[in-house]
């Protein structure tokens, strides 16, 4: 992943892979008819690890990091992750409201000279199936991030037997892998 054909990219396309005792995910870019393009990135994620933690890697041979993100505490309900490149230089952060989340999640995520954003799940009607209605966590839903009032990314969760997700990047200064961190994060981490 060339930091600068990543930074390019206004739209990704992620992909779960179904697997037993690990979370992975497959970053694409997006072609301009729309369909999906090139591998960019491969993350993994132990499940019930000790203390949460993603890396993301140029492809699924897991040979090259290219960034991670951890969380700074063992237990945490409002937890923060702290995203960093392969060697080790902070990105960014985000974290989750957990107020906020009760009835509809909410994640801020913040990048050094930008501020902060913040994202939101769209539908308060999604959001309320998915907690409260046994087998309905499944459900698509549609996160809209903004800063400063005006739209920094969107994550759409789409129809499908395997998770997919459509990221759309609006504010060209974002550092995309923290974008990527934040969207792999929402899949990981969203029902904890």
């Amino acid at each position: 992943m060339q930091p600068d054909v990543l930074q390019a990219q206004s739209q990704f396309h992620i992909r779960q892979r179904i697997r037993l005792m690990v979370n992975q995910y497959e970053v694409h870019s997006v072609n301009p008819d729309g369909s999906e393009g090139g591998l960019l990135a491969f993350a993994q994620q132990k499940r019930m690890a000790f203390k949460e933690q993603v890396t993301l890697y140029t492809d699924d041979t897991k040979q090259t990091p290219v960034l991670g993100f951890k969380a700074r505490a063992v237990i945490d309900l409002g937890a923060t992750y702290d995203v960093t490149d392969a060697a080790g230089s902070p990105i960014g952060l985000f974290r989750k409201d957990f107020k906020a989340s009760l009835l509809r999640s909410t994640w801020h995520v913040e990048q050094p000279g930008l501020g902060q954003a913040t994202g939101q799940e769209r539908s308060m009607p999604v959001a309320l199936l998915r907690r409260f209605v046994e087998g309905l966590s499944w459900l698509p839903y549609h996160f809209d991030f903004t800063s400063n009032g005006q739209p920094a990314f969107e994550v759409v969760k789409k129809w499908g037997l395997r998770d997919r997700y459509v990221v759309t990047i609006h504010q060209p200064q974002l550092d995309r892998r923290l974008v990527i961190a934040m969207a792999v994060a929402l899949d990981a981490l969203q029902s904890r």
